[in-house]
């Protein structure tokens, strides 16, 4: 018959370090701390419903199970990808009788954003008359994926993905249960750390494989580990916030002139699958709108990479993506052609009605030119200067300035041709009002 130390030992390594106590979650001081905000819901003995939103491996079903324990409320758990309404009747029902005997219920629901808009909205009044605490974990950003309803009656807190010291302490903690040092060299813990991208349950379930693997006595290094474990693909998910991050991250990159950030965020998204197109439609489009006409040379490079990626594709054509994320980081910017469409726009909407001033319609009839159309207008390149300095707006509103240049780049050189054309406009101006 087997003992109980030997049952323990064969309970996988994940079970046998499952905290019980909060002091023993890593990574979450923020919210689990003597002062945190969960850590006083159990110092009160006083639990409100809330959402956990983090990344995967981040603590979010344990934490829920040691705040159900320590305030002595009955856990109860749902995976909202399995569970349907059939199955949250059947859980409310049986938590209003546990309310009647005198007993709470803290209903855990994972991925509660796969539930639709309808099922969230169930839980509303089981949530408001206490019925259940409702502690829901996601993945994904509440704000997009939660009922309105549903987030007003709950609070979030946001875990973070486990850095470095805290898987350490993963480390520490295995060793002790294990009663054996993990069996891998410096370099190859910090390998394993990578690998893990912050997941405490995948390094767990890492550092398991290894210990399986390794003979008596031996120490891995990297390359032996390469060959063991296989690559964990990215946590990132095309059509969800993580996605959104990482273009986000790259955009900012570029306007903030840092080629080598904009590099590493684009090989993220490129690892990660990202479709290229994607994100050659959001670099063409910073083009135009971050760089604009500080280097008008910015748009043809965004077309040319484009072109050049659609005829060589992936791996050749990374490349030219890449020249065009240096290129766009290390140009000058300028919103100075944004904000004049935006105020154009603007105007044009306020002013829709107002005819073009009649010098500058064309008079193909002979009534046309009768009344006016065509009348004054001065073909600019035959004039002394290639001005005229005429008016081209309508005439109820007048000239408007939407564009101003800014000194950098091209536009330093715009801006010289601005000035020099405002000045003739003063003085062919001033020169009409003496012959009038």
């Amino acid at each position: 018959m087997s003992s109980l130390f030997e049952t323990l030992n064969h309970k996988p390594l994940a079970d046998q370090m499952r905290p019980t106590k909060l002091d023993e979650v890593v990574g979450q001081n923020h919210l689990l701390g003597d002062k945190a905000p969960l850590n006083r819901m159990i110092q009160n003995q006083s639990l409100s419903s809330f959402i956990l939103w983090g990344p995967p491996g981040c603590g979010k079903t344990t934490i829920a199970r040691i705040l159900a324990d320590q305030i002595k409320l009955n856990f109860v758990q749902l995976s909202a990808v399995f569970s349907g309404v059939a199955d949250l009747r059947k859980v409310f029902d049986e938590a209003k009788k546990r309310r009647m005997a005198g007993q709470g219920t803290l209903l855990f629901v994972d991925e509660i954003h796969r539930f639709n808009r309808a099922q969230q909205d169930g839980f509303l009044p089981y949530v408001e008359d206490g019925t259940v605490i409702l502690v829901g974990a996601t993945t994904e950003n509440p704000s997009f994926e939660l009922n309105s309803a549903l987030l007003s009656r709950c609070k979030v807190f946001v875990l973070n993905r486990l850095d470095n010291m805290a898987l350490s302490a993963l480390i520490e903690r295995a060793e002790k249960i294990m009663k054996k040092p993990l069996p891998l060299d410096e370099i190859g813990k910090d390998y394993l750390k990578a690998l893990a991208d912050g997941d405490g349950r995948y390094f767990i379930n890492l550092m398991e494989a290894v210990w399986q693997y390794a003979s008596k006595d031996e120490i891995l290094d990297k390359a032996e580990l390469e060959k063991l474990l296989q690559k964990r693909l990215p946590n990132y998910d095309k059509d969800r916030e993580g996605h959104y991050n990482l273009i986000s991250a790259l955009h900012k990159s570029l306007r903030g002139s840092d080629p080598d950030a904009g590099l590493y965020w684009l090989a993220r998204m490129v690892s990660a699958g990202e479709d290229m197109k994607y994100i050659l439609r959001r670099l063409t489009r910073f083009a135009s709108e971050d760089v604009g006409m500080a280097d008008p040379q910015a748009l043809v490079q965004a077309i040319n990479a484009w072109n050049s990626y659609e005829r060589l594709g992936s791996p050749e054509g990374d490349l030219a993506v890449a020249g065009l994320v240096v290129y766009l980081a290390t140009a000058p910017k300028s919103i100075g052609v944004y904000r004049a469409w935006n105020e154009a726009m603007r105007l044009a909407r306020e002013t829709d009605s107002l005819m073009p001033p009649q010098h500058i319609l064309n008079a193909p009839t002979k009534l046309m030119a009768e009344i006016g159309y065509s009348k004054g207008y001065q073909y600019d390149p035959d004039t002394k200067d290639g001005f005229s300095g005429q008016e081209y707006f309508p005439d109820e509103i007048g000239h408007h300035v939407f564009y101003y240049p800014i000194a950098r780049g091209f536009e330093r050189e715009i801006q010289k041709r601005i000035d020099y054309w405002n000045e003739l406009r003063k003085k062919l101006r001033k020169q009409n009002n003496e012959t009038q």
